[in-house]
C-alpha cells in the first residue's frame, strides 16, 4: 500500500466522520425535546413516591398537569401543604392552604365483636371473597374482611390487619387512596387528620338485623343526630354519618352513640 492510498483511506474516513457529526447535530436540533424549567423544578420539588394518589400516573404526570395550569399545586396528597407551598413558588402563585386528610377505615368488627357464618380457607385476597357466599365468612355482609389486600398495596406501610379488622397509622398515612381503590366493601376513606369523632361502621341494615352481625354495630337510632349541638351528624340508610365541616368535636355523638359505632379516633 502506497502513501496516496493511505492519504485517500484517511480523507474517506475523516469525511464520513465529519458527515455524521454534521448530521447527529443537525437531527440534535431538528428533534430537540424542548424542556419546561417549571415543570422539571415541579419535579424536583414532588416526592416522587409515583403513587398515584393525586389522579396522574406518577410524579412526572402530575409535574407536567401543574406546568400547564392543568392541576393546582398542592395536589400531591403525600408531600402535603409543604410540597404544595414550594411548588407555589415555583409557579409563582399564592399557596393554597389544604386540610391533611388520611384513610380510615369504617369497622371495628373484629374476631370478638363480629359474628362469623362459616369457616374460609381459601385465596387470602379480600377481592376474590366476592365470589364466595354472602361475599365472606362474616354475618355482617359490610365488614372488614381482613385478608390484607389493603395493606399491600400501601406504599407506605401505614395500614395493618389488627385481630381481623385493618387499621390505618395516621401518621404514616399519605392518603395516596390506594387502599380506598382496593377494598371491594368501599370501607376505607379520608377524613381530617385532625378529626376527633369517626363513625366506624358501614352497615345500613336495620338495628335488629346489624346487631346479630356485630356488637358494635351502627343501628341507625338518631340519638346522636338528636344531640349533636351543631346538626354535624345525620343517618341515612340506618347509618349515622358526620359532616366534619359542621363538626366542632364537641364529642357529644360518640359519649351518646348506644353501641359506640361512633367513637373518638
Amino acid at each position: 500500500m502506497n502513501v496516496t492510498s493511505i492519504l485517500i483511506a484517511a480523507g474517506v474516513v475523516a469525511a464520513v466522520g465529519i458527515f455524521i457529526g454534521l448530521f447527529l447535530g443537525a437531527a440534535g436540533i431538528l428533534f430537540k425535546v424542548q424542556v419546561d424549567e417549571k415543570e422539571e423544578a415541579v419535579l424536583a420539588a414532588l416526592p416522587g413516591n409515583n403513587c398515584g394518589g393525586c389522579g396522574f400516573a406518577g410524579c412526572s404526570g402530575l409535574a407536567a398537569a401543574i406546568a400547564k395550569g392543568e392541576a393546582p399545586v398542592n395536589a400531591c396528597p403525600v408531600g402535603g401543604e409543604a410540597v404544595g407551598n414550594k411548588i407555589a413558588q415555583i409557579m409563582g402563585v399564592e399557596g393554597q392552604k389544604g386540610e391533611r386528610k388520611v384513610a380510615f377505615v369504617h369497622c371495628q368488627g373484629d374476631k370478638e365483636r363480629a359474628s362469623v357464618d362459616y369457616d374460609y380457607v381459601g385465596v387470602e385476597d379480600c377481592r376474590m371473597l366476592s365470589f364466595v357466599p354472602s361475599g365472606g365468612p362474616k354475618t355482617c355482609s359490610f365488614g372488614c374482611l381482613g385478608y390484607g389486600t389493603c395493606v399491600k398495596v400501601c406504599p407506605f406501610d401505614a395500614i395493618h390487619v389488627v385481630n381481623g379488622v385493618a387499621v390505618v397509622d395516621p401518621e404514616s398515612c399519605k392518603a395516596c387512596g390506594k387502599c380506598i381503590e382496593v377494598c371491594p366493601k368501599h370501607l376505607i376513606d379520608l377524613v381530617p387528620y385532625g378529626a376527633k369523632e369517626v363513625v366506624a361502621c358501614k352497615n345500613e341494615e336495620k338495628g335488629v338485623v346489624a346487631m346479630k352481625g356485630c356488637q358494635v354495630a351502627c343501628i341507625g337510632c338518631g340519638i346522636c343526630a338528636k344531640n349533636c349541638p351543631e346538626q354535624a351528624v345525620t343517618v341515612e340508610n340506618f347509618l349515622a354519618k358526620i359532616d366534619y365541616e359542621k363538626c366542632t368535636d364537641c364529642g357529644t355523638c360518640a359519649e351518646k352513640c348506644p353501641k359506640k359505632a361512633i367513637h373518638k379516633k
